[in-house]
């Protein structure tokens, strides 16, 4: 994705000619957790009382869930978010994935994901993994997933709007601001630089 950021100031654009559609594709940062906190505590719920799993067992697949998703979270901003689709529509279908956040990158309602991509990637993830791991320890791992999710959202508004002062979130956003303004084909790790480091994509020295 070449650098094309057009605003620095917390405004948007209009995507869809339908108002309907084009309200949809905005949301607010705090939608995320009404969305999805219930579903952590209802897995959690489920491991402990419903399939009686040890605290273990819960806790370290709980962790490893939060392991997947920074790896998912990594793919997903690399090999989709930032590969270019061929023709005018997938010039347009990209734009409005994430070509839209690299062009206005402060703009409030479009930092975190929208319901209408969240809510299906929810869904195929927990059924690829109840697929491998079967229906009792998807539980406990989805419940991690989904809070590495929740992290990730969080942290991406908050890098964007918040000014921090500790030194290991001010990092991160120095990380993310590398990586909207001086190599957007680095630097995909939003809420950890685990993978970058491991797939070779941290940031080159000028």
């Amino acid at each position: 994705m070449e650098k094309n950021f057009v605003s620095n100031k917390d405004e948007s654009v209009v995507m869809f000619k339908s108002p309907v559609l084009d309200k949809m594709s905005r949301i607010h940062w705090s939608v995320p957790l009404y969305l999805f906190v219930p579903v952590v505590l209802f897995f959690l719920y489920r491991s402990i009382f419903m399939l009686h799993l040890g605290a273990l067992v819960i806790a370290g697949f709980y962790i490893a869930g939060i392991f997947v998703w920074t790896l998912l979270e990594y793919v997903l901003h690399r090999w989709v978010f930032h590969t270019p689709l061929p023709g005018e529509l997938g010039r347009r279908l990209h734009f409005i994935i994430h070509g839209v956040h690299h062009d206005y990158p402060n703009d409030t309602h479009r930092l975190v994901m929208v319901p209408s991509l969240s809510i299906p990637l929810a869904f195929v993830v927990y059924f690829i993994f109840w697929a491998l791991l079967g229906n009792i320890y998807v539980a406990p791992l989805f419940a991690g997933i989904v809070t590495g999710y929740l992290v990730y959202d969080m942290t991406h508004y908050a890098i964007h709007h918040y000014g921090f002062k500790s030194k290991y979130w001010l990092n991160l956003k120095v990380n993310h601001m590398k990586h909207h303004y001086q190599q957007p084909d680095r630097g995909y790790g939003v809420s950890s630089i685990l993978w970058d480091v491991i797939f070779q994509s941290k940031f080159k020295q000028k």
